[in-house]
């Protein structure tokens, strides 16, 4: 049995919402600690862990709890950068592996770090027919937004390939459905890709989008 890949010192960026791998993630950046921690990845080339938050907030308030966050993330991948100000830095992310922390670290001046191991993506699972009509209102979806932003780093145009796989399916959706951070988490953390759209499925059926 293979070991799993370990990453020493990710940079981390807890947010109050869940990045999940494949999703698109744009952020505003003008705390300090995020400032040059963003820099060095571009730098570096290198990705930043996004973890959801269950305690405090994304932005440091005086007086307000420590942050607290869930053990298992997912690498931000930088793919477009802007700096329209001084002190303020606009990106945007795709998240790419999931991870889990085994050790994490508070630095002085407020940035949080963690050794981290590699999750397995998802498996390539074809949808099964029963579920065919929630890749159909996802494409729906997708395409009607894409019309409303056609910006190129933010708009999503699904492959025959993604609209056939139960993991790329379900995470657009996740990302889409105004369901609670919680279940998000939860949905995210499944290692199986057929019981996270099936999950998926169940709420657009019961929210009348796929019928």
């Amino acid at each position: 049995m293979t070991q799993p890949l370990t990453l020493s010192s990710l940079p981390l960026f807890p947010l109050g919402s869940v990045l999940f791998p494949g999703g698109v993630l744009a952020l505003r950046v003008f705390e300090v600690r995020y400032l040059d921690m963003v820099r060095k990845c571009h730098q570096a080339g290198a990705p930043f862990g996004v973890v959801a938050l269950t305690q405090g907030h994304e932005v440091r308030q005086a007086g307000a709890p420590e942050e607290r966050f869930h053990d298992i993330g997912t690498l931000a991948v930088i793919e477009h950068i802007e700096h329209p100000q001084p002190g303020l830095i606009t990106l945007q992310c795709r998240g790419s592996q999931r991870f889990r922390i085994t050790r994490r670290h508070h630095l002085p001046h407020g940035l949080w770090t963690a050794d981290v191991g590699h999750i397995d993506p998802d498996l390539t699972v074809p949808i099964p027919d029963d579920l065919k009509k929630a890749a159909i209102a996802l494409a729906q979806v997708l395409y009607t937004l894409q019309q409303r932003d056609p910006a190129p780093h933010s708009a999503i145009t699904p492959t025959a390939a993604q609209l056939d796989d139960c993991g790329w399916v379900a995470n657009r959706w996740c990302e889409l459905l105004p369901v609670p951070p919680e279940l998000k988490q939860r949905l995210m953390e499944l290692d199986n890709p057929l019981v996270r759209l099936e999950l998926v499925g169940d709420v657009l059926e019961r929210t009348g989008i796929a019928q």
